[in-house]
C-alpha cells in the first residue's frame, strides 16, 4: 500500500474565448494526504445530512451543493490533516501550442504543477497513489499519466506512483480537492473569499504559472 495520496481535480472551462459563462481561468489543484481517513467522515456525514432532510446528488460537488451543506462539508474536512496545492492559468495568457487540445494543455499544467507543487512534498522513498477525477478521454488519461511520470522520473522523488481515475461521485476524497479548487477558483474569478479563507492555511502552493505572460490571445 502507498504511504502518500494525492487527490486531483480542476476547476474552470476548456473553452478559449470571452463569453458569457466562461472562466478566466483554469486551475489544477491537489490534495495531498497521509491516509483517507476522511472519506468515512464524509459519508457519515451525508448520511447525516441525509436524514435531516438535505437535497444531496450522487457526491458533495461544491458548485452545486447549498451553502448549508457546503458549511457542514468544510467543518468536517478541517478536522481532519491535509495540504493544497493550486496551480492557476489564465486561459488568454496560453500559447496557442499548448492548448491545441485538452490532453496537450492537460499535459502542459500538469507538468509544471506536480514538478513545483507537489514532489516538493514528496520523500524519495514515498509510495504514491494519485488519484483524480475521471478524464473524458483514454488520450486525456494518458496525458495525464505522462506529466505526473515525467515529473517524477525528473525529480526523484518518488520511490514508486500509480494513477488511478474514478468519478469524483464515487471517491469521497476528490470531493474533498473539489472543495478546494472550488474555494480557489472563487478567489481568482470573483475575489470571492468566503471559501478560501476556510482552507487557506492548508494551502502550500498557490502560482499563476503565466503570470509573467504579457500577451493575451483572445
Amino acid at each position: 500500500m502507498p504511504d502518500r495520496f494525492i487527490f486531483t481535480d480542476e476547476a474552470g472551462c476548456f473553452t478559449f474565448n470571452k463569453g458569457q459563462n466562461v472562466s478566466r481561468y483554469f486551475i489544477l489543484c491537489t490534495v495531498l494526504m497521509d491516509d483517507y481517513e476522511i472519506a468515512a467522515d464524509l459519508l457519515a456525514l451525508r448520511r447525516q445530512l441525509a436524514w435531516d432532510g438535505f437535497e444531496l446528488g450522487d457526491g458533495f460537488h461544491a458548485s452545486e451543493d447549498k451553502q448549508a451543506v457546503r458549511d457542514r462539508v468544510y467543518e468536517t474536512i478541517l478536522k481532519r490533516p491535509f495540504s493544497v496545492q493550486a496551480t492557476i492559468m489564465e486561459k488568454s495568457k496560453a500559447q496557442p501550442q499548448t492548448r491545441t487540445d485538452k490532453p496537450r494543455f492537460y499535459q502542459y499544467g500538469y507538468f509544471y504543477h506536480f514538478k513545483h507543487g507537489v514532489t516538493k512534498f514528496l520523500g524519495a522513498d514515498s509510495e504514491v497513489l494519485v488519484t483524480t477525477a475521471s478524464l473524458g478521454t483514454r488520450k486525456e488519461r494518458l496525458a495525464f499519466e505522462n506529466a505526473v511520470g515525467d515529473v517524477m522520473r525528473q525529480t526523484k522523488k518518488s520511490k514508486a506512483w500509480k494513477a488511478d481515475f474514478m468519478p469524483s461521485a464515487s471517491d469521497p476524497c476528490l470531493q474533498v480537492a473539489d472543495y478546494c479548487a472550488w474555494a480557489v477558483m472563487k478567489k481568482w474569478e470573483r475575489g470571492d473569499l468566503r471559501s478560501y479563507d476556510l482552507i487557506r492555511d492548508r494551502i502550500t502552493y498557490e502560482y499563476d504559472l503565466l503570470s509573467a505572460g504579457a500577451h493575451h490571445y483572445y
